[in-house]
């Protein structure tokens, strides 16, 4: 892991400038990201201390925390207790657009989002159909193992929801497309989060990766786009229902 001396802190702070007013987190956040991809800033590097980010940029602190804990869900940045922010690989073309649609999205784009998730999803299993390995299959057997011993524990349940889905996105070999779908996801968190609102819920979602998991384990490609556009809709469903009562 890189690390900063005072001149490579210096030299970030000075590269950020300050902000001008508006909607503060998001123009950090966007000053920040706009940084992080300009190819100046190796990946690893950690990052100067909050105070002096917000100085540098002539903000509070707080925008600074919120726009750093925005960038480390979409998976930009990671935050290491005791040690410090730094800059993570793996950043998609997506991302350096991502920010500019808001910190919260309008309606009409969650509707686009939960839309071409479903049909990423779906491609990602076709394909990992044909390229997964045992031990992706054993993690996954894992995951839903997580799921069943969490069903009275919905944000556990959530989060091995998450790692199943990962799991196949790896599989299927196109870092591409797993960066693009993990952008999308980080996007749509807020609403996957909410979506499961009760036990009978996290019961029907297990049944459904239950047979997009038997599916892959028979490396049936026809089995698996089946399963798992049948679970996209009634997963789509229920994400939208939970957007839908908010607005």
């Amino acid at each position: 892991m890189s690390t900063y001396s005072a001149d490579s802190a210096a030299k970030i702070s000075s590269a950020l400038g300050s902000v001008g007013h508006g909607s503060v987190v998001s123009e950090v956040a966007e000053r920040l990201l706009a940084y992080f991809t300009s190819g100046d800033i190796a990946i690893g590097t950690r990052l100067p201390a909050e105070r002096q980010l917000a100085a540098s940029l002539g903000v509070g602190r707080s925008a600074v925390r919120e726009a750093l804990a925005a960038l480390e869900i979409m998976g930009i940045v990671i935050v290491r207790p005791g040690s410090g922010t730094y800059l993570r690989g793996g950043i998609s073309e997506l991302l350096p657009r991502t920010l500019s649609w808001g910190m919260m999205l309008g309606a009409p784009r969650t509707r686009e989002l939960v839309e071409l998730r479903s049909g990423l999803e779906v491609q990602a299993a076709q394909l990992a159909a044909e390229r997964i390995d045992d031990a992706a299959l054993e993690r996954m057997r894992e995951h839903l193992q997580a799921m069943a011993d969490s069903l009275g524990d919905l944000a556990a349940f959530v989060d091995a929801d998450a790692a199943f889905h990962r799991e196949i996105a790896e599989g299927s070999g196109n870092q591409v497309l797993q960066e693009l779908l993990q952008s999308i996801r980080s996007l749509l968190r807020i609403w996957v989060d909410r979506a499961l609102t009760d036990e009978g819920h996290a019961e029907a979602a297990l049944k459904e990766h239950r047979a997009i998991f038997a599916a892959l384990e028979a490396r049936d490609p026809s089995a698996v786009t089946a399963t798992m556009q049948s679970h996209m809709e009634t997963a789509s469903g229920r994400l939208l229902t939970g957007f839908e009562a908010a607005q």
